[in-house]
């Protein structure tokens, strides 16, 4: 492997990286009582629609994530 290619092999090793732990926060996430049914959350249930939007619960999820990767990936 040439060195021009050495980044693009870092940046997919990272990103590698990044959707293994989020697949597991994902996995674990189903058995955290409360996580996804939090109030502010958006649910809307008519006959056969129903439709789920989960607002606060991706906002503090966000606010999360933020703080640990700028723990982790402070330079």
């Amino acid at each position: 492997m040439g060195p021009s290619l050495a980044p693009l092999a870092k940046m997919l090793i990272f990103f590698g990286l990044m959707l293994v732990i989020l697949g597991g926060i994902l996995l674990l996430a189903g058995k955290i009582p409360g996580l996804g049914r939090l109030p502010g959350d958006i649910f809307v249930q008519k006959g056969n629609f129903t439709f789920y939007f989960p607002l606060v619960t991706s906002i503090l999820l966000s606010l999360l994530l933020t703080v640990i990767l700028n723990l982790f990936l402070r330079r």
